[in-house]
């Protein structure tokens, strides 16, 4: 890799950090605010998964200005949107405003996902492209860690951690500035192929969909959810700031040994046995209050539950043939969206209908939910063969 590349590399590696960042603080931080502003816990997951609507809004849409213009353009117009909207949070603590601003937050998110990915998939070899993309991961996963930690800098300041966050936003738009824009290979096929694309990636990899968004609906109600649940419950700001990150480490921790047995032992395999795990860390979560035994079951379920996206992705790549990759990816991350979305307002839902455990109720009956659809899949011993060719 020459040194233009690892620049390149490292900028986009940094935006993807900042990304994530952004995200796991925003999530607890925002609903912490709102709770203590006397915000039911429904209402408070609906703002929580408005960052998620952005995402879900902008996904079919984002692929044609990256083409036309390029991936530069794209991450510079995405950090931006993150920049600005972050900094704008504690200027007026109102429901809506914040609800605006997270969806632009979100829209700016998946413009720095899509055409980061896309640049570091297309700019790698074949022999270091999963080395890469789990460098990739592992940076958001590191950022969506660190994010919680800063809840506590609002002690100091209320405006802290939002300014830290858009100046570090800011601080990469500006190194952005050094790196060449490159475009992604031209399409192959008509634009009245699209729904079939998308009819054929649904009928033939809907069970590699399920995972991203399990992912989306885990991620989300925990980071939304979980504060508010945790107030009620009788925990603090720091252990929440504490438990968070629990589970993001859990999942940083065995993203490659995940990755690496199910090369070995198969992807189904190996989501059916991380699912199940996680249904029972989450179960046991129910029964318990204690910050020593959440904070065990959290970074357990991260081990076994916290990769279910790249999972997704590579059990896509398995199922689907090449051509209709990147319209498996556009379909992984609207159904992590709509996870998303869901995810912080059913479990607002069962934050209000229930007490003891509310929370923990919606997260593992959607593992359940996953886990039995999953096993009664039947995979076809090979993909169909499809071309996008006129």
């Amino acid at each position: 890799m020459s040194g233009s590349n690892r620049y390149r590399f490292f900028i986009l590696i940094s935006i993807v950090f900042i990304s994530g960042y952004s995200q796991g603080m925003l999530l607890p931080l925002l609903s912490i605010l709102l709770e203590e502003a006397g915000v039911s816990s429904s209402m408070n997951g609906l703002n929580a998964s408005a960052l998620y609507i952005g995402i879900l809004f902008a996904s079919p849409f984002i692929e044609k200005p990256v083409r036309k213009f390029g991936y530069k353009p794209a991450i510079s117009v995405g950090l931006l949107l993150v920049a600005i909207s972050v900094i704008l949070i504690p200027i007026w603590q109102a429901f809506w405003f914040w609800f605006i601003l997270r969806v632009i937050v979100g829209i700016g998110d998946n413009l720095l996902h899509f055409a980061t990915q896309l640049w570091i998939t297309t700019t790698t070899s074949k022999e270091k492209r999963g080395r890469n993309i789990a460098i990739y991961g592992s940076a958001f996963g590191l950022g969506f860690a660190a994010g919680p930690l800063s809840t506590i800098l609002v002690q100091i300041s209320l405006y802290l951690p939002f300014v830290i966050a858009s100046g570090i936003a800011l601080i990469t738009w500006f190194m952005l500035i050094k790196i060449s824009n490159e475009f992604p290979d031209p399409l192959t096929s008509g634009s009245d192929r699209v729904l079939s694309k998308y009819s054929h990636v649904l009928k033939i990899g809907w069970v590699a969909l399920l995972p991203s968004f399990g992912y989306g609906f885990l991620e989300a109600s925990l980071h939304g959810n979980f504060p508010v649940y945790a107030l009620r419950a009788g925990l603090d700001v720091k252990a929440v700031s504490i438990l968070l990150p629990a589970f993001v480490v859990g999942s940083l921790l065995f993203q490659m040994p995940l990755g690496i047995w199910s090369d070995k032992f198969g992807r189904k395999n190996v989501l059916l046995i991380s699912m199940l795990i996680g249904w029972v860390c989450f179960s046991g979560a129910i029964f318990t209050t204690s910050v020593t035994t959440l904070f065990i079951l959290f970074f357990l379920a991260g081990m076994m539950v916290g990769s279910l996206f790249s999972l997704s992705i590579t059990y896509l790549a398995d199922l689907l043939p090449n051509s209709l990759l990147p319209t498996g990816n556009i379909l992984a991350g609207i159904f992590f969206g709509i996870g998303s979305i869901l995810g912080p307002y059913l479990g607002g839902l069962f934050i209000d209908w229930f007490t003891e455990g509310s929370i923990f109720f919606a997260i593992s009956g959607m593992l359940l939910l996953l886990f039995v659809a999953t096993a009664i899949h039947r995979s076809p011993e090979e993909s169909p063969n499809y071309s996008t060719s006129s």
